[in-house]
């Protein structure tokens, strides 16, 4: 499956995907750490899938929080200029609106679906 190119707003903090911001990862994380973190959380999803009951599924749910805290995409911010988080809104609803206006009617139509 080709990864799709989700649009960035300008300062890499989020991408838009289903008409929501998501958290980038935090760039400045080294790359052995970043890949340790991808790797749990890969396998975390994994066993979200697998798990046969409820306590299974908490458990695994529990470690792709944890994956997720370690990259940045979760938790505290990663930025250190004060701005919020404005993860989980619609882009036109954030400081990212008039970034979001500019973009192309397709681009911005592939990222609400």
């Amino acid at each position: 499956m080709a990864r799709k190119d989700y649009p960035h707003t300008p300062d890499g903090r989020y991408f838009v995907a289903k008409a929501r911001l998501w958290r980038c990862t935090d760039p400045s994380l080294p790359d052995a750490e970043r890949r340790a973190a991808v790797k749990a959380l890969m396998q975390a999803r994994r066993a979200v899938g697998q798990a046969g009951t409820e306590a299974e599924t908490a458990e695994a749910r529990t470690a792709v929080d944890a994956a997720k805290r370690r990259l940045g995409e979760r938790g505290p911010v990663w930025w250190d200029d004060g701005a919020p988080d404005e993860g989980g809104k619609h882009p036109r609803n954030t400081s990212y609106a008039d970034w979001w206006h500019s973009l192309p009617a397709a681009t911005r139509t592939a990222a609400e679906g």
